[in-house]
Parts: C-alpha cells; structure tokens; sequence
C-alpha cells in the first residue's frame, strides 16, 4: 500500500500539538462552566423569590475586577506579540509580569470580598445564592490560580526555553494565553450573572 506523501509533504496547517491540546480543554471547561451557568438559570428561574445581586454584592469590586482582568488579557497578547514580531525576551517578561501584578490584584479584591462576607456570617450555606456565588467565583478563582503558576513559571524559569528554542517558547506564552483569554471570559460573563441582576 502506497502512503498517499511523505512527512515532508504533509501540508502544514498552523495547528500545533499545544494548539491543538488547548482548544480540546476549553471545550470540556466551556462544559463545566455551560452546566454551573445552566444551574444557576434554572435554580433562579424556579425561584418565588430571588434576590438581587447588586443589592447583595459590591458591584465596584466586581467592576474593578472585570477592568483588571481586561486589562490582563492585553498586556499578556501583548508578551505573545512581542515575541512573535522579534521584541525581545525582556519585553515579554515585562508584560507578563504585569499580567501576573494585575491578576494577583483580582485576587487580592476577591480575598478581601470573600473575607468581608465570611465576618458577616454569610457563608455558602446561607442561601441558595451565596451558594451560587461561592461556587462559582471560587471555582473561577481557582482556574485563575493555575494561570498564574503557568505565567509565573514562563516569566521566571521557564524563560530559559527561549534561548534554546524562541520558536517553541512563543507558543507556550501563546497557548498560555488563550487560557488566560477564556479565564477572563468567564469572569466577563460571572460578573453580570452575579453582580448586576
């Protein structure tokens, strides 16, 4: 049986294997948050009474946090965007230590949410929507955690990789990306959800 071309005529795509991998992960977390944000719906929506968010939540801290998360996801494009246009190494490291400073910020503002709220005695068990509420900020801050161990890892030791392979650094702080990208996507679609209805 004749193999149809060789490895080396195979037609390049641009979808590497790390491409690839990401994109495979995101539709299984676009399947966890669909079904958090699905039981939100329903839970709401067969409620007699359900109470608003913005009288609940502070929709400042939340706005502040959407803004820092924003604001994450174009200095980290622009870390992939100087590597891939030759800027330097440096500069990527600048940028992504300015995506690290400004999600450690989110971080500290939901710390500090959550804090105020637990010396209130409120607690998941209070009500279904501080139920809501816990589940799914935490789980999203969680999510958020492990993008700043991959950024934190890429911007410190894993920085190495650039002088032995550029090429292959740039797309992990790509791949990278595109999580931090949906990271930021939820909480963009959390903060609505929770702080405004």
């Amino acid at each position: 049986m004749e193999i149809p071309y060789t490895t080396a005529e195979r037609p390049d795509t641009g979808l590497t294997n790390g491409r690839f991998g990401i994109w495979l992960f995101l539709a299984s977390e676009v399947m966890f948050f669909g079904g958090l944000f699905s039981s939100y719906l329903l839970l709401r929506l067969g409620a007699t009474d359900w109470p608003r968010g913005a009288d609940r939540l502070d929709v400042v801290l939340g706005a502040v946090n959407s803004l820092l998360l924003v604001l994450s996801s174009i200095t980290i494009l622009a870390a992939w965007g100087a590597l891939r246009d030759g800027g330097g190494l440096a500069k990527a490291r600048r940028l992504l230590g300015a995506t690290i400073v400004l999600g450690v910020v989110f971080v500290a503002i939901k710390a500090n949410e959550w804090q105020h709220k637990l010396e209130e005695g409120i607690r998941p068990a209070t009500d279904m929507f501080y139920a809501l509420y816990f589940t799914m900020t935490g789980l999203h801050l969680i999510h958020l955690l492990a993008g700043l161990a991959v950024l934190g890892y890429l911007a410190g030791p894993g920085a190495a990789l650039f002088r032995r392979s550029p090429k292959q650094y740039t797309q992990r702080v790509e791949i990278t990306g595109i999580y931090w990208h949906f990271v930021d996507l939820v909480w963009i679609v959390l903060f609505p959800t929770l702080y405004l209805t």
